[in-house]
């Protein structure tokens, strides 16, 4: 459309796009197009008569949709996304909350190996229950003849308690039981942030406060963890070295 026929329709500055044209230049199907105007993503095209036609504007979104698919967000999530920017919510700071809640906590390192590769780890224990169990549990993703265990750290811990004697099916249950009350605490975590610091802090200061909990956070479990074994590692010294004490030592 040349900018003198543009003018006669009143088209403000700027390309303009048929529908075909802005599917070709955003990378996407005219069907994905029309779908993302269906979920109110997109909005209208400006009508001169019976032909739709979009603007820069319209291709920015488009490409602002893609990145925030890439991320990983839901069409809806998206969608109430582009909902607050339309209100005056500025997008960035919509986005820097989302990233501060949704960055992983664990920075652990995976480790792939075959399956007779964990076998040697566990030379006898490593049997279908056993890998099963694993699986339900989260520590375990099965490829074919290769798995993939989430922590590096995590699986060198539980090869050297199986090492020193420990069955592995009893690490195995620790482990239920540990994932169970860490669940358990954040939860307790997460509600502490909602109840008291949402609705309290400022919109644009939430995804930095956030932000600088997470250590404390982990640095509290980790530091209560290692005081808590300590207890139960001298109580345990005690029981041992009282049962080796003969009835005489005692009296």
């Amino acid at each position: 459309m040349s900018d003198e026929v543009a003018q006669q329709h009143g088209r403000p500055g700027g390309r303009e796009y048929r529908i075909g044209e802005l599917a070709e230049a955003a990378g996407v199907p005219v069907r994905t197009l029309r779908y993302y105007q269906e979920r109110k993503l997109l909005p209208p095209p400006r009508r001169v008569g019976r032909i739709g036609l979009y603007s820069d504007e319209h291709l920015a979104r488009l490409r602002m949709i893609a990145g925030l698919l890439e991320r990983g967000h839901t069409l809806e999530g998206i969608r109430e996304l582009l909902s607050a920017w339309e209100q005056g919510r500025d997008i960035g700071t919509v986005l820097g909350i989302e990233k501060a809640v949704t960055t992983p906590w664990s920075t652990e390192t995976p480790v792939t190996m075959t399956l007779a590769e964990l076998a040697e780890l566990f030379p006898g224990e490593v049997r279908p229950d056993a890998v099963e169990r694993a699986v339900q549990m989260g520590h375990l993703e099965v490829h074919g003849d290769e798995v993939t265990h989430w922590s590096r750290r995590q699986l060198e811990a539980t090869v050297a308690l199986v090492r020193a004697g420990v069955p592995l099916a009893e690490v195995l249950e620790v482990s239920r039981e540990l994932q169970h009350s860490m669940d358990e605490l954040a939860a307790r975590f997460v509600r502490m942030i909602t109840d008291h610091l949402v609705g309290r802090i400022a919109e644009r200061d939430f995804g930095d406060t956030l932000a600088r909990l997470r250590p404390g956070a982990q640095v509290s479990v980790e530091a209560g963890f290692a005081r808590a074994m300590d207890r139960q590692v001298q109580a345990a010294i005690g029981e041992v070295l009282g049962g080796l004490a003969g009835p005489a030592d005692r009296s």
